[in-house]
């Protein structure tokens, strides 16, 4: 079974890049190092076709000054010695006839060649190229010259000759190797100096990243160093400071979270268990345990309230609710939720009076719940033989919902904390009131799923507003 391949994820972040600057490289260096070798090859090629083309047309001047095809076979030396290296070729022959000059040390079979007329002068598109079984190439040609023209007598030969590129294969292998050689000197040249170089510059990295596993829920206030850190490494610390900040604060406002739900839960939980206690104390009658039921569940549905909307707190935050919004007449729903508080507002002497106009686009279940909690929340907390102002308005911005009560308590502390989860003021721990601190939260809530707002101003001495504002449809 083969393995698995090897990959770069197991390696640092200084070997990723090191080995990609040397990979780099190494592609750089061997693809100019192949240009210039093409480059080299062109021009040896080209030095050997002009030798070649040139000793042939030597050859064919030197024909012409002489008398006979005789005076050739008698002085072959003169013509052997002219083509430079041993392994060229060089045939002298008659049209349709056995050479009378040859020199060919391989015994290198010519290709089929159509020789080039005479008077025609010779080119490099005129040459043949064929390959040694060592990969040598050679370049041939065949010309028909005329001996002794310049007597009045002319013979017709043919040249065959061949130029055989050893020495310039040679050249070429050791530039291959150069080649090899610089393209692995430029990979571990660069691998070492990459390595060094990134190893120093992402020390800041390093840094921050000890800085980072220090912080701990316990030490959440720890941050980031941004002072002398580089430019692109200052904004990640910046942005990582500001998750940090974000995150205590969260984190601080779960642990409060937490401790106001324990201690809202807890308080219902003990009644439960000191009056099942009594009871269970001695024997009562019917009638007392009937009431002490009763007492149970209430307190148990005092629980259930705490419980629901902690779990609407919680999908609401998580954006988990669909909000499916539609036109509401407000004229119509607010009069029903001043009918509705009524009674409860008549036990403190309390009246509402409403100004209602226009209509508003929302959901109408959490429209109810939002407008219905700062209603109780004004009855629970207003003056006693008050009024409450309940105020609708609607134009091409959205339509505001303004609900306004007397109260002495509001401060600007208290009202910068009235949204905050389980506050409460400190009349709301009077045997009256049976809130747990949510009501305003859940408003809050509300508007945040149907992007609009939710605020609170005191307008005038003794005078407390919440507004509700929704945007338009």
């Amino acid at each position: 079974m083969n393995g698995p391949a090897p990959t770069m994820r197991g390696w640092t972040l200084t070997l990723r890049v090191s080995a990609l600057f040397a990979l780099i490289a190494c592609l750089v260096v061997t693809g100019l190092g192949w240009y210039l070798y093409g480059s080299v090859r062109e021009a040896l090629e080209l030095r050997a076709d002009q030798a070649l083309t040139g000793r042939v047309e030597h050859f064919r001047n030197l024909m012409h000054d002489l008398y006979n095809v005789e005076q050739m076979e008698q002085r072959p030396a003169l013509f052997e010695s002219m083509m430079g290296n041993e392994q060229d070729v060089r045939i002298f022959r008659r049209r349709g006839e056995a050479p009378f000059i040859q020199s060919n040390p391989d015994h290198l079979v010519p290709p089929e060649m159509e020789p080039i007329p005479v008077g025609t002068p010779l080119s490099a598109a005129d040459l043949f190229t064929t390959v040694r079984a060592d990969g040598v190439r050679i370049r041939w040609v065949s010309a028909l010259a005329e001996v002794g023209s310049g007597q009045g007598h002319a013979d017709t030969v043919e040249i065959v000759a061949a130029y055989v590129m050893v020495q310039e294969a040679d050249m070429l292998r050791s530039y291959r190797w150069r080649i090899a050689g610089a393209a692995a000197g430029a990979v571990l040249l660069t691998a070492l100096l990459g390595f060094l170089l990134l190893r120093r510059g992402l020390r800041p990295l390093l840094e921050m990243s000890r800085r980072a596993a220090q912080i701990t829920p316990d030490r959440l206030s720890m941050r980031l160093e941004q002072d002398g850190m580089p430019q692109e490494l200052r904004r990640v610390a910046v942005s990582f400071n500001a998750m940090l900040d974000r995150l205590e604060a969260g984190y601080e406002h779960l642990s409060q979270f937490s401790g106001d739900l324990a201690h809202e839960i807890r308080t219902p939980i003990n009644v439960l268990m000191g009056q099942s206690q009594v009871a269970l104390g001695q024997r009562r009658t019917p009638e007392e345990y009937e009431q002490l039921l009763e007492s149970n569940v209430e307190e148990l549905q005092r629980i259930s309230r705490i419980v629901e909307n902690i779990m609407f707190l919680a999908q609401a935050d998580h954006a988990t609710l669909a909000v499916d919004c539609a036109a509401l007449d407000l004229h119509e729903e607010l009069g029903k939720i001043a009918d509705y508080f009524e009674g409860i507002a008549d036990e403190r002497g309390m009246r509402f009076a409403l100004e209602v106009g226009g209509s508003c686009h929302a959901n109408l279940v959490m429209w109810r719940r939002a407008v219905s909690n700062l209603v109780i929340n004004a009855v629970r907390y207003g003056e006693a033989d008050s009024t409450v102002r309940i105020i609708a308005r609607s134009d091409g911005n959205g339509s505001s919902i303004i609900v306004e009560n007397r109260s002495d308590d509001a401060t600007p502390h208290t009202m910068a904390r009235m949204f905050d989860r389980f506050y409460r003021g400190d009349r709301s721990r009077s045997a009256y009131t049976e809130s747990n601190g949510l009501g305003l939260a859940i408003v809050k809530a509300i508007m945040a799923l149907h992007r609009g707002t939710a605020t609170v101003e005191c307008p005038q001495p003794g005078w407390i507003r919440f507004t509700l504002h929704f945007p338009p449809a």
